[in-house]
Formats: C-alpha cells, structure tokens, sequence
C-alpha cells in the first residue's frame, strides 16, 4: 500500500493511493499514519480489505492539496553516515568499520514538497537524497539482518538535508548542522515493506535547479538496510514509527569541486526512490 497524510500542517489526514492513482480517505478507518497503526496488524488489515472493496473509501480531490509528511507522531530519526562507497569516496574518508550514527529530531520533518529554510548565515546547505526505513515492531537485540527486515513496516523518500559548515567545522557533533528547521522533507508515501521486497535494489536520484547531481543506487550501500535496523536494535530500542536514514550516494555539493555548488535561497531541489515518490523543494531564507 502506498500511504500518505494531506492536509494543512499540522491538520493532515490520513488517506491512500490507490493502484490506479486515485486519492482515497482513510479517515473513516484510522485516526492517522503513526507508530500505532503500523503496529496494529487488525488495523492494517481493515485498510487493505478497503483498500480492495470499490466505493468503501471515498476519492480525494487532488487539486491544490498538501501532502504532509506521511507519518504521523514520529518516535525518533536515526541517521547513518557513510553509508555508501561511492559518497565514502567522494569524501575522502576511509570506510567505517561500524554504521556512523546522529540523529534528527521529528520537529525537523515537512512534507515532500514544503519549503526547505536555509539558515541564517549558512554558505554551506547542502542536498542528500536517501531511502528511509519506518518501524513496524520493536526491535530490541535483534540477531539477525533477517530479523531487521521483518520489522520495517515500509520505506519512504527522505531528504537529509545538512549544513556541512555547522556539522564538521563548529566543532561537537554532527546533529548541529542536520537539525535546522525544515531539514528532513519526507514522503511523499509510505509504501508498505511488501511492495519493497528488495530494498538493496532501489534507485534514488536528485536534481539542483533541473541538473541531475546524484544517480545512484542502494546497492551501493555499506550497510544494508537489515544489517542497520539489527545493529541499532543492540544500541537503542526501535519502536514503531521510529525512522530510520539510511545514508546517501555520492554527488553532494560538499563533493564537488571549488566552487562548491551549496544550495542558496531559489534554488530548487527535486528527488525520488525509485517506486517511493517524488520530493520537489523551493528553498527561501530562514
């Protein structure tokens, strides 16, 4: 199932995307796309069995409506750096011998096509197009990347964008330069780990002002996705709606030669993953 959240900010309501491409209200069956409903396999199975019985939830005019992030009450983010050879690479770095963690506050998260801020002061606000992983069951201590997979309850579009002058020239941690307002656009869906049944395979790509910057795939990746949930699982208990960026391929601006082609304010960023949407952001001036 492909699930998303419409609405103004902060009033979103739940709805679905149907095979053929029609908006559906979910209203009428769930409260919201959250960790509780992911979590409620009866709950799932009432929005599938409408989902498959014509004229049981209603079409949704598309026209003029926002898509909000398509998750609901978010637990955490977790965020994996490095976590591909070439974007290693690109960067000069050696190749972590163990997942590399910060993390993003929920407050960070907009929807798909929500304005990006560039902060005040910034001169290095950068792109990274990535594969986020949404829990579905609670992880804790699990032993195999096997048992990872099985408690995804579906992948989404994320934007992880960063401030490299904040992250690693201010000193301290990364989180300084991956938490400013606006810096997690996600969705525009929630496709349901059924309809991903190899997330290692997964194109992802993003655009600058209409130039393709980043073409890569999540085959690329270090760690794969079921190997991250099992090693976070021995760090910190997952829960469900907790989410999970699994790390970007190479083409940041960061990578590029002098000068660096940092975002500024008019610049447009378009991206997908391939199967999971399509993210487009204007960004203006905090």
């Amino acid at each position: 199932m492909k699930l998303l959240r419409v609405g103004t900010a902060g009033a979103e309501r739940p709805a679905l995307l149907d095979r053929d491409g029609t908006l559906r209200d979910l209203s009428g069956i769930v409260p919201d796309i959250d960790g509780d409903l992911l979590a409620d396999a009866s709950a799932l199975a009432r929005v599938r069995a409408a989902a498959a019985s014509p004229g049981v939830l209603p079409a949704l005019d598309a026209t003029g409506l926002r898509i909000g992030p398509p998750l609901g009450r978010i637990g955490k983010i977790v965020c994996i750096g490095l976590n591909y050879h070439d974007h290693a690479a690109e960067a000069g770095a050696e190749i972590p011998a163990e997942p590399i963690l910060f993390f993003k506050a929920p407050d960070t998260v907009v929807g798909p096509d929500d304005t990006v801020l560039v902060p005040r002061g910034s001169r290095k606000t950068d792109w990274e197009v990535e594969l986020a992983v949404v829990i579905g069951r609670t992880a804790r201590y699990l032993e195999t990347a096997e048992l990872g997979l099985a408690h995804i309850a579906g992948y989404a579009t994320a934007h992880d964008v960063s401030e490299r002058e904040y992250q690693i020239e201010r000193g301290g941690t990364w989180d300084k330069g991956k938490n400013c307002e606006t810096f997690n656009p996600l969705g525009p869906w929630l496709v349901t780990a059924d309809e991903v049944p190899d997330p290692q395979a997964l194109p992802l790509r993003l655009w600058v002002n209409g130039e393709l910057r980043q073409d890569g795939t999540t085959a690329e990746q270090i760690f794969p996705v079921g190997e991250v949930v099992r090693y976070l699982s021995h760090f910190m208990t997952l829960y469900p709606g907790d989410v999970i960026n699994t790390g970007t391929p190479a083409g940041v601006a960061m990578g590029q030669p002098e000068p660096k082609p940092y975002l500024r304010a008019g610049d447009v960023v378009e991206l997908e993953v391939e199967g999971l949407g399509r993210q487009r952001q204007q960004l203006k001036a905090a």
